[in-house]
Order: C-alpha cells, then sequence, then structure tokens
C-alpha cells in the first residue's frame, strides 16, 4: 500500500481521522478528506481485511465512570531466546489478561509492559507469580501511574477554572 505519492497521503488522511474518531461515518470521512463516499467505504473495508485497522475501541475514562484501576509501567530485562529473540518472551507476556500493552524499548531494559489490575494485590501477585517466572525473564522494575493527563491523543484534565493566586491585604 506503500506508493510514496499524495494518494498515500489521501490514505493516510483516512487513517488519521478514524484513530481520532472509530465512529466516523464513511459520508463524513468523505467530506473532511474530499473524496467519494464509495472510495472512502472500499478503502475502509480494505484496511479492515488486511489487518490495518485491527478494532474500533471506545476510550473510557475509568475514574470518571466509578472504577479504581492499578496501572503500573513494567520494565522488563530479558535474555533473548536463540532463534526468535525477544519475540517469544514478548508474546508469552502478551497473553496474560493483565497486560494492555508490550513494547521492544531501547536503554536499561528489553520490554516495556503496561498492566492494569483491579488493586495493588492484584498487580503485585502478577508481578511475583507470573511476569517474573517467565524463563528469560532476569529482572522487572516497576512504576506506578499515579495520575494520567492525557493518553492516546484524550486530554483527561478538568476544564481549568481561575488558577491565580488570590492576594489580600
Amino acid at each position: 500500500m506503500k506508493d510514496g505519492s499524495a494518494s498515500e497521503e489521501k490514505r493516510c488522511e483516512v487513517l488519521n481521522i478514524l484513530a481520532r474518531d472509530g465512529r466516523a461515518t464513511a459520508e463524513a470521512i468523505a467530506k473532511q478528506t474530499g473524496r467519494p463516499v464509495d472510495e472512502v467505504k472500499s478503502l475502509v473495508s480494505q484496511y479492515e481485511s488486511d489487518g490495518v485497522i485491527k478494532r474500533y475501541n471506545a476510550v473510557i475514562d475509568w475514574e470518571k465512570a466509578g472504577f479504581d484501576k492499578v496501572t503500573a509501567f513494567i520494565d522488563v530485562r530479558v535474555v533473548p531466546a536463540r532463534d526468535v529473540g525477544f519475540d517469544a518472551i514478548a508474546g508469552r507476556i502478551a497473553r496474560f489478561p493483565e497486560v494492555r500493552s508490550v513494547w521492544l524499548v531501547s536503554g536499561g531494559s528489553d520490554l516495556r509492559v503496561v498492566v492494569e489490575a483491579t488493586n495493588l494485590r492484584q498487580l503485585a501477585n502478577f508481578v511475583a507469580e507470573k511476569l517474573s517466572t517467565i524463563n528469560g525473564v532476569t529482572g522487572t522494575v516497576t512504576h506506578f501511574q499515579l495520575r494520567r493527563y492525557k493518553e492516546d491523543d484524550v486530554l483527561y484534565l478538568e476544564a481549568e477554572g481561575n488558577e491565580r493566586l488570590v492576594i489580600s491585604p
């Protein structure tokens, strides 16, 4: 699908619109891009069948919905497996239901794992009983999310009031 032309930019434009709003209709996308509706429908259908579009999902503010979640970013050091490198261990970690994301990263660790749990005990059990017992995992460093301000282009900041300090005599 890469041809390096203006056509590629237009296809990327459709993907950017869907990334911001998965509920955008073909008609709305056509209006924003200046493309025919049938062309947009065909392009989106092709993206879905090719696996370019992985899924559509809603972005939930769990805190506002009244649900407590503990999110942790776990840096994992591993010994890469022969012939498959980091892929085998990353794939095994990715299959745990608590795991939201797994990335191969540069720096002091090899993998960065994002985990969500309902409480600290559940998260601690995940690290102690599941993650650290995987053959090839040599160490972990866990960082806890304290507050979320922006994620996936969504701001979680409340409307800011007047933040000026009142000065009184």
